[in-house]
């Protein structure tokens, strides 16, 4: 039976992501099985994972999935002697308006799955008050089981021995406290941490952490701590219909925005997909029914896409008969035009008639309910569609028909509508699950 532990802290930027990966590779060292899940909308951090692991690691989201769907993902880890669910922002921070589980909060998935949760906290600046918050979050849902608490950035041993103190104080077990170490520091852009696959040295970090970890928290006392027990398979699977039955998908730096349960309920309906790099100047594959850009980085590689006339004249080829969407980035390069962060301009493929602009930088960000107003690939007009936008980049036109009616997840009507012209579709929000 697996132990099974959330990975949570106080608020983003503590140390999370470093943990996880840190005790994935520790215990993957002594010879254990280690299964990792992301709680929320991050298509990042499960890449991590695998690399530490050696097993694919998938997205859990009380807003966007129900409980069966949960049960379903969280499954694999059946035959893992370890399971770690890394969690998004702060323990309790999620949507106002309850979705379908839940909120899109890691204490969702915690007292969903009944897995106790390891505080990471940044006591930086203060001493004794790092014990109040953990107090704090301790209390504030009963059906939540604290754990206990791994320290980040101590500033010296007099530092550690106040905090520790005042957790032993109030009952909190302290499993370790790390010094600052900037050679476990994993980079950052401005969607979040530069990929697992652009880190040729990614090994060699990860096992660092997993050094620095193991010789300042006790990992025995850690797993001792974890719930026990067998994840159970469920019968609905994934509310996910594949966009066709052999899929062209973009896929290198520019395009790797997607979530691993969409990909492998796809495969698991019967689907067949066959990758294409559109920064290597690759078309689609000519037998496919139907081609999907996901999200990534377009913004960083526009010049080279645009010089990419294969690409471009082979999808716009592609899409005289078929059909193609695209998700954020993929949106974007549908489009006529995308400015860099200099404000050059760069031609797309035009498939549609969208601008964007990368240099009028402005945050959108939030789960999204769309019900669509047309067909795209996958889905029939009606159809509900629970996903998550989370971009910087700013329209500057959109002449083209809308493709569905978007709620953000208070209710509230978006502006952003999505567009489709001819066989074109493309949205900036990522597919989740569809309601059902």
């Amino acid at each position: 039976m697996p132990a099974s532990l959330v990975i949570s802290a106080p608020a983003s930027g503590v140390g999370k992501t470093t943990l996880t990966l840190a005790l994935a590779r520790a215990w993957r060292q002594r010879g254990l099985n280690v299964q990792c899940f992301k709680s929320g909308p991050d298509y990042i951090d499960p890449a991590f994972h695998a690399a530490a692991t050696g097993r694919a690691s998938v997205n859990v989201d009380s807003w966007a999935m129900d409980r069966g769907t949960i049960a379903h993902l969280v499954s694999r880890g059946v035959d893992a002697d370890v399971v770690l669910a890394e969690g998004s922002m702060g323990l309790y921070d999620g949507v106002a308006a309850r979705g379908v589980s839940g909120t899109g909060a890691t204490a969702d998935i915690a007292e969903m799955l009944g897995w106790p949760v390891v505080l990471v906290i940044d006591p930086s600046g203060q001493a004794q008050t790092a014990a109040a918050i953990a107090a704090g979050l301790r209390d504030y849902r009963a059906a939540v089981r604290l754990a206990g608490v791994v320290l980040n950035r101590v500033a010296s041993p007099r530092h550690e021995e106040l905090v520790r103190r005042a957790l032993d104080d109030i009952g909190i077990a302290v499993f370790g406290a790390l010094p600052r170490h900037a050679e476990i520091s994993l980079p950052k852009r401005h969607l979040g941490l530069v990929q697992a696959e652009e880190r040729a040295e990614i090994g060699k970090l990860i096992d660092e952490a997993a050094r620095f970890v193991a010789e300042h928290v006790d990992l025995d006392a850690v797993l001792r701590s974890a719930a026990l027990g067998s994840p159970q398979p469920a019968a609905n699977g994934l509310n996910v219909a594949p966009p066709g039955q052999r899929i062209a998908l973009a896929r290198d730096a520019a395009f790797s925005f997607v979530y691993p349960h969409m990909l492998e309920a796809w495969r698991a309906a019967g689907a067949e997909i066959s990758t294409f790099s559109p920064l290597a100047d690759e078309t689609p594959d000519a037998s496919a029914d139907v081609c999907w850009l996901p999200g990534g980085y377009p913004e960083l590689h526009a010049g080279r896409l645009a010089a990419n006339a294969r690409f471009r004249s082979g999808l716009r080829a592609f899409a005289e008969t078929r059909p193609v969407h695209g998700e954020c980035g993929g949106y974007m390069v549908l489009g006529t035009s995308l400015t860099d962060a200099d404000g050059v301009s760069h031609e797309m493929t035009g498939l549609l008639g969208l601008e964007t602009s990368f240099a009028k930088r402005r945050m959108h960000l939030g789960y999204r309910l769309a019900e669509l107003a047309a067909p795209m690939p996958g889905h029939q007009p009606g159809a509900r569609l629970r996903g998550h936008e989370f971009h910087y980049s700013t329209i500057v036109a959109q002449p083209d028909a809308p493709l569905a009616v978007v709620h953000d997840a208070a209710g509230a009507v978006m502006a952003e509508t999505g567009s489709r012209r001819g066989h074109a579709t493309g949205t900036f929000f990522h597919l989740i699950a569809e309601d059902r």
